[in-house]
């Protein structure tokens, strides 16, 4: 018999507020010196921190995302990641929301024995086809 895949919870719609990241201000001014990275002004004349017409937007609380789709990925599930057996286990009972992800650091051993588990345990993996050898034919 073929097992049913977990399908997400409830599909919400997941609508960003902001996809274009914030970026430090005059960072494109220099550049081998700063980096894009986000950085708060803090000049007292600053007109970037006094948020004058024509400025780069500042970031703010209200950019924040819905909480209830935050961290989202596009099929519904949000990632949680799986170092050991254990970690499996507790998406026993989240496997509608939570899918796991396989740590980049796991053998392939260990990593063939938590596919497996997880498709005991009804459990989506993000990347379950990630560096697991496939067998070669017997002819070669």
């Amino acid at each position: 018999q073929k097992k049913m895949v977990a399908q997400p919870l409830r599909r919400r719609k997941i609508i960003h507020k902001r996809t274009h990241r914030f970026t430090r201000n005059e960072f494109e001014d220099y550049p081998n010196k700063l980096k894009p990275n986000w950085r708060r002004p803090r000049g007292i004349d600053s007109a970037f921190r006094r948020r004058f017409r024509g400025q780069k937007t500042l970031v703010s609380i209200g950019f924040r995302n819905n909480s209830k789709t935050r961290y989202m990925m596009r099929d519904g599930f949000k990632r949680f990641l799986v170092r050991c057996p254990a970690d499996l286990e507790c998406l026993l009972m989240n496997n509608r929301v939570f899918a796991g992800e396989l740590a980049a650091n796991l053998s392939s051993r260990k990593r063939e024995q938590l596919i497996n588990r997880a498709r005991e345990l009804n459990v989506n993996l993000v990347n379950g086809k990630a560096k697991v050898a496939t067998e070669e034919r017997a002819g070669d």
